[in-house]
């Protein structure tokens, strides 16, 4: 079972994807670990990018060459586990707002279980992240 949040945009927009709210899920992001920077940008997290580029400069620049590879893994580990939250920062940044806490077993059935609580997004519809 999993849990997701959802998240509601700032105001629907016209257009085919409008105002679809967003399924995020909760848990260890397998390609931010494995990735980093590439999944970070896929994302649109500019922000995070910098930071995460700007932090692999100052590793490769400041540790010891037998330091470089513990920390990197320790770098992507981090990534890796708060990744989802990144997403979620961005969004509220963005003015979407964290409407639900769903468990489900996939996006289908938690998008099923908030238009059980809250009907009228069936209009928008919905995606998972």
């Amino acid at each position: 079972m999993r849990v997701w949040t959802v998240h509601l945009p700032p105001s629907p927009r016209p257009g085919p994807e409008g105002g679809l709210p967003r399924l995020l899920p909760e848990g260890f992001a397998w390609l931010a670990f494995l990735l980093g920077l590439p999944w970070l940008l896929a994302h649109r997290l500019w922000l995070e990018s910098v930071i995460y580029a700007g932090l692999v400069a100052l590793l490769l620049a400041l540790a010891p060459a037998w330091a470089v590879p513990p920390a990197g893994l320790a770098l992507h580990l981090l990534l890796g586990f708060q990744a989802r939250d990144l997403l979620r920062g961005a969004l509220a940044r963005r003015g979407w707002r964290e409407a639900h806490l769903v468990a489900e077993r996939d996006a289908d059935l938690a998008l099923a279980r908030v238009l059980e609580v809250r009907p009228d997004a069936h209009v928008r519809g919905a995606r998972a992240a």
